[in-house]
């Protein structure tokens, strides 16, 4: 148990709440009991279980006791500079107490399941069981997986037809969901209304949603009208947006793109998934790419008739990242074919380099997660010094860099996954 407290509370890229530490520990704490559990199995099978003395016993939980004490101490005084560096209160004896009663709740409402389900297996005898354990999975794999999965296909379609009441839909003909777009609001999605509505008002913002065209070819066909209909092939910039996994094109981006280019740009996105971005990553990616570079070659194909076109831009922050360099061959064809490059916090780095410029915060678990993470260290080249960074730890690293990956948005301006303005105004030029 000592072994999943201490390699729980290994030091991690971004500051941590009570309760998430707590489910860390509980799920590694139950983890190691398992193991534990597995190991006293093999060595009674194989006559050896019986050299642990009652002195080892005394000896190994002392060991634990100062293992886990020392590793509270590193992990408060890592806590404590990384909530420095972010400008985040510290953490102290308050902290400690919470942590404690959730990772005492959650390992022991899974023990005593544990040992509910211990009880009716010896009820039941063990051919009962391993037929009920049978139905069980079965209905599982046929019944509740499939509920769940449509539910939340049902729950992000739901989150995509959001209409915010704050948001105001726009007049300018210069924007998509306009009362002369031929992508009306309501169709552009929750994310993609954000966009158009956002200000300055001065830039020309084309955004096609889901809902605008029934499949990925009228979708970028409609986006190509758009860009000739509200004047986009006449501005001197357009950069194509590439948005994350729920449509999301980040404000910050806009604005900062406005101010890069004097308001002389227009913006054109596509939506390819309402899922998040994590489970568009893991599965829908190809989506991603594949929307990316219909957009990107229609764009190219459609200025490259005009007799004076405007200077063509890409921009993608995280899977966006992603989506929008997978439209090139290598770094000299992007730097062919675009005037400038800039990817925010792309996923383990994975980005065309060249001319493009890239925004990486050191202290974002986007930029270090990959599955290889377990046994090397991330290539942190570029990434720029925002917090300190841990040493890596084998599997110790690609287990706290998990965990920092679900409140990458919840740190603090110009942290974590969260980029500014100059995912714009830091846009290369030619």
């Amino acid at each position: 148990m000592g072994v999943g407290v201490v390699m729980s509370l290994g030091p991690g890229l971004l500051p941590r709440t009570p309760s998430a530490q707590g489910m860390l520990t509980a799920l590694l704490v139950l983890v190691a009991l398992g193991v534990a559990a597995l190991v006293r199995m093999l060595l009674r099978l194989t006559r050896f279980g019986g050299f642990t003395s009652r002195w080892g016993r005394a000896s190994a939980a002392v060991v634990a006791v100062l293992a886990v004490s020392t590793a509270m101490g590193y992990a408060e005084h890592w806590q404590n500079e990384l909530r420095s560096a972010m400008g985040v209160a510290g953490i102290g004896p308050a902290y400690w107490g919470q942590w404690a009663l959730w990772t005492a709740g959650i390992a022991g409402v899974v023990l005593m399941v544990c040992r509910g389900a211990r009880w009716v297996v010896r009820r039941l005898g063990r051919a009962r069981s391993v037929v009920a354990g049978v139905a069980l999975l079965v209905a599982l794999q046929a019944i509740v997986v499939p509920a769940v999965v449509d539910w939340r296909r049902s729950a992000y379609a739901a989150s995509n037809s959001f209409v915010d009441p704050e948001l105001v839909q726009p007049e300018s003909p210069s924007r998509s969901g306009s009362p002369v777009s031929m992508a009306s609001w309501p169709s552009l999605g929750a994310q993609g209304r954000r966009f158009v509505a956002g200000s300055p008002a001065r830039t020309a913002r084309i955004y096609v949603g889901l809902n605008s065209a029934v499949d990925l070819d009228t979708r970028v066909a409609l986006a190509i009208r758009e860009l000739e209909r509200t004047g986009g092939l006449y501005r001197g910039n357009i950069v194509v947006t590439v948005p994350t996994g729920s449509g999301w094109i980040d404000g910050d981006a806009a604005r900062g793109l406005d101010e890069r280019f004097g308001g002389d740009v227009a913006l054109v996105g596509l939506q390819y998934s309402d899922a998040p971005s994590w489970v568009t990553f893991l599965f829908g990616r190809r989506a991603a790419e594949d929307s990316a570079r219909a957009l990107f070659e229609a764009v190219e194909q459609r200025i490259s008739a005009l007799p004076h076109p405007p200077k063509l831009y890409i921009y993608g922050q995280s899977l966006g990242a992603l989506g929008g360099s997978s439209v090139f061959a290598d770094d000299a064809d992007q730097d062919r074919r675009t005037c400038g490059a800039l990817w925010a916090g792309p996923p383990a780095g994975q980005a065309h380099h060249g001319r493009a410029t890239v925004l990486a915060n050191a202290s974002d678990p986007v930029v270090h997660w990959s599955p290889a993470l377990l046994w090397r260290a991330p290539d942190l080249t570029g990434t720029r010094p925002d917090a300190p960074v841990p040493q890596w730890l084998p599997v110790i690293s690609f287990l706290q860099t998990s965990v920092d990956l679900l409140g990458a948005l919840d740190a603090p301006p110009g942290h974590g996954h969260r980029y500014g303005t100059d995912q714009g105004t830091a846009m290369p030029s030619c």
